[in-house]
């Protein structure tokens, strides 16, 4: 998909700045193609080939209708995904999550004590004999791990037409287990688009690992870093769209603040 590639950042790169006098450019090209075919006659021409223009007409509809939707509408879909901050008492992590009622990532047990018919807790009983307690340990209990970020950064697009915004948390939930989350998070839409974490603070290489696919366009959402991953390797966060090989936005990691 070099080539693909190539030609997606030509037209996104070189082209998209320049989007609006082009695009009258063509609508007046296009109404003056269909003048000057009307004038010769080759709607004419066209009818009484009917049996061939209309399989073409068919099958240039067939092939170009899917592609189209392939290729473009990505640029107008947007879709919303509100997850939980590993971090206890965080927030939603995004002004389009606020409304949304988000379970909690390390939702507590508790277990109730036995009750009676009423309702009432009761007791525990037990046949075994009285014991004394055992006299309490002189140390102090170690104390609970708290999940905090380890890293973070924020994104940028690429150039003009791939564009992103928001933060990339590196965070420790538990000892040795690593989430990335993005909050505050916005991207443009693009067909297969995927979260890296990059050794690379420019974006994408070969010894960059595959996150997952893109939960959403906005909003704010995690994913889990595979176990036994030396996290310190990795210098940026990253929305590669696979398809095309082409990046649309780096967030490069730096120490928390």
């Amino acid at each position: 998909m070099d080539i693909a590639g190539d030609l997606e950042r030509f037209l996104s790169e070189d082209l998209y700045p320049y989007r609006y006098p082009l695009t009258i450019g063509f609508a007046i090209a296009f109404v003056a193609a269909l003048a000057v075919a009307y004038r010769l006659g080759w709607h004419i021409i066209a009818w009484r080939r009917r049996l061939i223009t209309g399989p073409a007409l068919v099958i240039l509809l067939v092939v170009s209708i899917p592609l189209g939707d392939y290729l473009l509408s990505p640029l107008w879909e947007r879709s919303t995904v509100c997850e939980a901050s590993p971090i206890a008492g965080a927030g939603a992590g995004s002004d389009k999550c606020d409304n949304v009622v988000i379970a909690s990532a390390n939702p507590p047990t508790a277990t109730a004590p036995p009750t009676a018919s009423g309702g009432t807790p009761t007791a525990a009983v037990s046949d075994a004999p009285t014991q004394t307690p055992l006299p309490a340990a002189t140390d102090a209990p170690a104390a609970a791990f708290e999940a905090h970020v380890v890293s973070q950064g924020q994104f940028e697009g690429a150039d003009d037409f791939h564009f992103g915004s928001g933060t990339a948390l590196l965070i420790e939930s538990e000892p040795g287990v690593y989430v990335l989350r993005l909050e505050e998070f916005s991207v443009r839409n693009g067909p297969d688009l995927f979260v890296y974490l990059s050794p690379d603070p420019g974006g994408y290489t070969d010894a960059a690992i595959n996150l997952g696919e893109l939960k959403g366009t906005d909003g704010a959402f995690n994913y889990d870093i595979p176990p036994g991953t030396d996290v310190s390797q990795f210098q940026s966060a990253i929305i590669w769209c696979k398809a095309f090989a082409v990046l649309f936005s780096t967030a490069i990691l730096g120490p928390a603040s």
